[in-house]
């Protein structure tokens, strides 16, 4: 009695001084409380209250990572399509979540199933519901906050394909595309992991989604570059032509408001406010992007003879993917490493891509795509569990690359043969925004004199 007394009052005076431990002490015996008042009066309430408000927290900076990437993607290409590309990162987040709601989410944590598909079911689930109540009493968050939490992170499998088929893909089949990849493809590699499926059951270790979210995302950018094609003039017999982006300012915000996300992302997938374990995590999270900048304007440096401000900016994204599924389990110095060797990986992947004439204007099948697989793999190199191992971490990361490769590959040729997915060639050269939105994103922009 006197242990619960004494986690209520680090609860109400200390807000996170908590431990995973303490709240698993109270939540072991947890009665099934009839309503919600009864539930709240409970002894470990306070506790509870405190890991779902950092679960909301979490949510609302993943949140801000889709504003980062609109500004990086933004940045990164032309103006005369800016007004396009923000376009195209408001649907995928407002439909993303939708159908997240309506049908993911429930696949993708579908509790019993066959362990590679679930049917999922509406979204239709009662505040009052008591069975929600129990079990969020035990698992330390509620069912709303667990939700908004990975609807999220859902999204964000469409807006990395989105920077990478930027300025030559029409609207209307990429909205389609979209909606089909976050809605339907996603929860279902998701749930083999997260969901308790079959990479689960090997003992595949994802803390929070350099494959299930980055290489998804990466390799479902391949395919569609690949059938999308590169954007005009880029490649010729004269070589390859650079095609710069029209703000590094809005670019490096982009990063640094995606990276400011990441904490979110990593420290949210503690599911839990713990004190010791989120904290731990940050510090990984922070490592590893420092070092996969480091590395990444050494690599360009050396090698390309310049220090390029755009791999330094891919370079801090390469180490937090290279990080976000081993964030909790290797040491510090481990993160150091895994975040270098990214940043070192990204910019010989940019360079790779772009001799081999794939055009990724953001550069978001090296960062996520290589990067996310890396990452994955590391943590049967450098986990301090034992039972990581890399076999299963090949195994896993594989399975989704190529799930989201293929998936994404096969409606994108569905869409190029029944509604074309390439915008014409003058189209591309005038730029989408006046063409296709009626709007610059400038008043001084081409068009408007």
């Amino acid at each position: 009695m006197n242990k619960t007394r004494n986690i209520i009052k680090m609860a109400v005076a200390g807000g996170l001084a908590l431990t995973a431990g303490d709240f698993l002490l109270l939540a072991q015996d947890a009665p099934a409380y009839a309503d919600y008042d009864a539930f709240s009066s409970s002894p470990g309430f306070p506790i509870f209250t405190i890991n779902n408000l950092w679960i909301c927290i979490s949510a609302a900076l993943v949140f801000i990572m889709h504003l980062g990437f609109a500004s990086l993607e933004t940045g990164l290409t032309q103006q005369k399509n800016t007004v396009n590309i923000l376009f195209k990162n408001v649907w995928i987040l407002s439909t993303g979540i939708l159908l997240y709601a309506m049908w993911g989410f429930n696949a993708m944590y579908p509790g019993e199933f066959n362990n590679f598909f679930a049917t999922g079911s509406w979204f239709a689930q009662s505040l009052d519901d008591v069975s929600q109540t129990t079990d969020a009493y035990n698992a330390g968050y509620t069912w709303w906050g667990d939700f908004i939490f990975q609807a999220m992170f859902a999204a964000t499998g469409a807006t990395i394909v989105s920077g990478a088929v930027a300025e030559r893909i029409k609207l209307g089949p990429f909205m389609i595309f979209a909606v089909l990849l976050v809605g339907f493809a996603y929860p279902i590699t998701g749930s083999w992991k997260w969901g308790a499926g079959w990479l689960d059951d090997r003992g595949f270790y994802d803390f929070a989604g350099s494959s299930v979210v980055h290489a998804f995302g990466g390799f479902a950018a391949l395919a569609a570059v690949l059938v999308l094609g590169p954007r005009s003039g880029k490649y010729s017999s004269h070589g390859i032509k650079p095609i710069p982006g029209h703000s590094m300012p809005l670019a490096t915000i982009g990063v640094f408001l995606l990276w400011l996300g990441w904490y979110g992302f990593n420290g949210g997938s503690v599911l839990s406010a713990d004190p010791k374990l989120v904290s731990f995590v940050f510090v990984t999270t922070t490592l590893g992007a420092c070092a996969g900048a480091v590395a990444a304007i050494a690599a360009a440096w050396i090698f390309l003879k310049k220090p390029d401000l755009s791999m330094a900016l891919n370079g801090i994204l390469a180490g937090l993917v290279g990080i976000t599924a081993g964030a909790d389990t290797v040491s510090e110095f481990s993160a150091i490493l895994m975040g270098g060797v990214a940043g070192v990986i990204v910019v010989f992947a940019i360079v790779f891509f772009d001799k081999i004439k794939i055009d990724d204007p953001v550069g978001a099948i090296s960062v996520h795509g290589v990067c996310g697989v890396w990452g994955t793999i590391a943590v049967g190199i450098f986990s301090t569990n034992p039972d990581h191992s890399v076999v299963e971490q090949v195994i896993g990361t594989v399975s989704i690359g190529a799930f989201a490769f293929v998936f994404s590959f096969i409606v994108m040729m569905i869409l190029k043969a029944t509604m074309g997915i390439r915008v014409s060639k003058e189209l591309e050269e005038a730029g989408m925004d006046i063409e296709e939105h009626g709007a610059p994103a400038y008043t001084h922009s081409p068009g408007m004199e």
